[in-house]
Parts: C-alpha cells; structure tokens; sequence
C-alpha cells in the first residue's frame, strides 16, 4: 500500500473559502465606532440612498469632499509631505532633469 487516499472532505492544499465568498478581491475589513444618534443617521442616508451598506460606504469615503480642521498633527504631517516634495524637486533639478 505505497499510495496515500484522501478523502473528499481532505483539503488539498488550498486556502479554504468561506461559504459566501466567491473569489472576491475585497478581502479586508474596516471597522469603525459611532454613537446612537450618528448610527440612526447614518442608516437613514443609507435607505434613501439605495445603496448597499458596502456601496454607500465606498461611495461616501472615496467620492467625497472631506473637510479637515488643522491641528499640530494634520500641519505635522502637512509639513512632512512638503518636506519630501522639495527635496525630490531639488534632487531632480540637480539632475537637470527638471526643465525652467
């Protein structure tokens, strides 16, 4: 008896699926808190918008405005990312790749 049988039940060295995911590229999970009163209106721009839960929250973070009051932490970061802008801008006029 040199073979090995496996069941059909055995897995086969792929990742197992769950029951309703169907090779989906969305795999991760975000998860945030809200208090009573934000939940009900949260839910309720939902309904009326028709979307799914999913769709809308996609929608709402990704195609809209969002309004950002400064703090030290925002201009901290604010400044960081104009500090690296400014160095690649000069490395690169140095190079001469930049033109006048």
């Amino acid at each position: 008896m040199d073979r090995i049988y496996r069941r059909s039940t055995q897995s086969d060295g792929k990742p197992k699926m769950k029951k309703n995911e169907k090779n989906r590229k969305r795999s991760l999970i975000m998860n945030f808190r809200v208090s009573p009163e934000e939940k009900e209106l949260i839910e309720k721009r939902i309904e009326l918008s028709g979307l799914s839960r999913t769709q809308f929250f996609l929608q709402s973070c990704m195609y809209q405005k969002i309004l950002v009051k400064g703090n030290i932490k925002t201009f901290d970061k604010i400044r960081a990312e104009m500090d690296e802008l400014y160095q690649f801008v000069n490395e690169k006029n140095a190079d001469g790749e930049l033109l006048d």
